[in-house]
């Protein structure tokens, strides 16, 4: 690996640069998310387990999806920013966030069990507490990404590396939450974005959306997320 000083640029072959908005819209989706799930666990009352054991999965869901999201950076982004664009420092600090943010996550842990088993108002008070911690040091982070890191992968990464974290993130999602992801990620998404995420889909991919995803994404959010209905701003 050459030394941060000199660092060794790869410029795209074809002059073409990474997507690297895709992150972004990416990012929206853990955003919402991270803010929901403080409110979704508030909103459970004391002993409805049932309800605590829904809300729990999905946020089983939500922890592995971020845990591989900075996986993938951590293994195919920060390498190669060091070696071509000489950023030790950011690498470390987007890696110390990365810890700091696994920190939050292994305090929800501790909490999340407890309130799953019982659906307890104190245990759920405590993990809603963890959870919003997690979410500020969650802004943090993607605030920084967006801001300092997008740029310099746009000019230091090919097309084919930045598309081969994307593809990656595709191959470990399990079938069943195919379409659930895509509706969330398109929830919030631009007619542009919307136009970008779906063009790159597979022609089965996006009939599926249309004859059913859209349906059983709407379904889920609207169990999931019906008890906050009549809260201000919902």
């Amino acid at each position: 690996m050459p030394p941060s000083s000199t660092p060794s640029r790869l410029p795209a072959a074809d002059g073409r640069r990474p997507h690297t908005h895709e992150m972004v819209v990416v990012h929206r989706v853990f955003r919402r998310e991270a803010a929901l799930l403080p409110r979704l666990v508030r909103a459970v009352p004391d002993g409805a387990s049932a309800r605590a054991e829904e809300i729990s999965a999905y946020l089983a869901d939500y922890v592995m999806g971020l845990h591989h999201h900075h996986s993938l950076e951590d293994e195919l982004i920060w390498p190669l920013l060091r070696a071509r664009a000489g950023q030790d420092d950011l690498v470390a600090r987007m890696e110390e966030q990365h810890g700091r943010i696994d920190q939050t996550l292994a305090a929800v842990g501790e909490w999340a069990p407890q309130w799953q088993r019982s659906a307890d108002s104190v245990a759920g008070q405590e993990l809603a507490l963890a959870l919003e911690k997690h979410h500020l040091a969650l802004l943090d982070h993607l605030d920084d990404e967006e801001k300092i890191v997008l740029p310099l992968v746009a000019e230091h990464l090919t097309v084919a590396e930045w598309d081969e974290v994307g593809r990656r993130g595709l191959e470990t999602l399990p079938k069943n939450k195919v379409m659930l992801a895509l509706g969330a990620i398109l929830e919030d998404a631009t007619d542009d974005e919307r136009a970008y995420v779906l063009g790159r889909a597979p022609l089965l991919g996006r009939l599926m959306w249309r004859l059913v995803g859209r349906r059983q994404y709407a379904a889920s959010c609207r169990a999931l997320r019906g008890p906050l209905a009549g809260e201000a701003g919902q």
